[in-house]
């Protein structure tokens, strides 16, 4: 069944095709051919090669480890936002907002990469890692000195745990079916919301619309964040059901770091709308 998802579709064995011999939707019925050259860049793989639930849990934790340890460093680099009396140190402010500038920009143009690249280079992943560490750390600076209160970053981050956990569970407890429907339905709703968020900005940066528009802190702000957390869940929904799928096609373990990245790409999203909602919140107040 081929995939929707921009991450995904490059793979052939996402799509059952490829490294699969079936073209059956039903992902049990997917096999590879060891006798066989493989049809899409890798060598002919052993069972112990293949791409399981825990190696796409090692490459997942790697990359995000990466972010984390990356936006970490990029905080200290930032330096203190306010000097001893209070005032705001300008210096600060502009290293925030080149590191966030120079990391959405890097990660933008890799994650472009790594979607659209039929063989997936672990490096180019753990390069976008790093650059959305450098964009996430300087996020997550500004916005806590916009609240005054640094506990809104650990907020974030359990907000985004809890709603990524929840959905896995909501996907294996209530064995939750994706459909060829519900693909077209979320792909089209992402597309539809990434297409209207860069119209917006375009608008806003020319002077057309005032306040940030639809992106703004304000109350429809509030509305377009809940509903790209919406839409993010609904992506994690997709980035499971394109796993489970890949491990029963047997793919080649190198593919683990296509589902690593895909997840990445969807907590990170997840994380942004998450802290965009507490800064709207808070600044409310």
């Amino acid at each position: 069944m081929q995939s929707n998802n921009p991450v995904f579709n490059r793979s052939e064995g996402f799509n059952g095709r490829g490294t699969t011999t079936a073209r059956s939707s039903d992902p049990s019925q997917w096999h590879i051919d060891l006798n066989q050259p493989q049809g899409n860049g890798y060598p002919t793989i052993g069972v112990d090669d293949r791409m399981t639930i825990d190696s796409v849990v090692q490459k997942t934790g790697m990359t995000l480890g990466l972010v984390i340890a990356t936006a970490a460093v990029t905080w200290v680099a930032i330096g203190q936002m306010f000097d001893a009396d209070g005032f705001a140190e300008p210096g600060a402010m502009q290293r925030a907002i080149g590191f966030a500038a120079a990391g959405a920009i890097v990660g933008l143009v890799l994650s472009l990469v790594n979607s659209f690249k039929r063989v997936i280079s672990p490096a180019l992943v753990l390069a976008y890692a790093v650059a959305e560490g450098v964009f996430v750390g300087a996020l997550s600076k500004v916005a806590a000195t916009f609240v005054g209160d640094t506990s809104i970053v650990a907020q974030a981050v359990v907000g985004t745990m809890v709603a990524f956990l929840a959905t896995l569970a909501a996907y294996k407890f209530f064995n939750i079916r994706v459909t060829d429907k519900f693909r077209k339905v979320v792909t089209i709703s992402i597309f539809a919301f990434v297409g209207a968020t860069l119209i917006n900005f375009v608008l806003s940066i020319t002077g057309v619309i005032n306040n940030g528009g639809i992106r703004g802190f304000n109350t429809l702000g509030l509305i377009v964040s809940a509903i790209a957390v919406v839409l993010a869940v609904f992506m994690l929904i997709l980035d499971f059901d394109f796993v489970e799928r890949g491990v029963e096609a047997g793919l080649p373990e190198r593919e683990s770091w296509r589902a690593a990245f895909g997840l990445t790409v969807t907590l990170i999203w997840l994380y942004i709308e998450m802290i965009r909602i507490l800064m709207i919140l808070r600044g409310n107040d």
